[in-house]
């Protein structure tokens, strides 16, 4: 199978030049979700515990757009502006994975796009 580009309007729409996710045989690449609401494009809310639901949230609409779910996920990469919110990431991503959860890498960074606070990137089997 040759590379296929995933979209859907239950997340938001790619703000550059890159794919929501891209299928390459049997695994899909979702790019860096941040916390807009899919129908505005903009920020759910300044509260951390919302922008992190909303991140997994869009990564889910993605993973369901490509013919997969979370519970497929191999990798997850977070990225924080602040690593003390790496308990509340940890909380929220019990509600979307069980055991054995996914390989995972959390990042603190200087910022993000649209001033956001998480953003979360996946790799997920078929």
């Amino acid at each position: 199978m040759s590379r296929q580009a995933i979209q859907t309007d239950n997340a938001p729409a790619a703000i550059g030049t890159y794919s929501q996710a891209i299928r390459h045989n049997d695994t899909v690449y979702i790019s860096g979700q941040i916390p807009l609401d899919p129908a505005t494009g903009e920020l759910v809310s300044s509260d951390i515990d919302a922008q992190i639901k909303q991140v997994f949230e869009n990564l889910r609409a993605v993973a369901e757009a490509a013919g997969s779910d979370l519970g497929n996920a191999l990798k997850i990469t977070v990225f924080l502006t602040d690593l003390g919110h790496f308990a509340k990431v940890n909380e929220v991503m019990t509600r979307y994975f069980s055991t054995p959860y996914p390989a995972r890498a959390a990042v603190e960074v200087a910022g993000l796009p649209k001033g956001a606070q998480v953003e979360a990137d996946a790799i997920l089997s078929m």
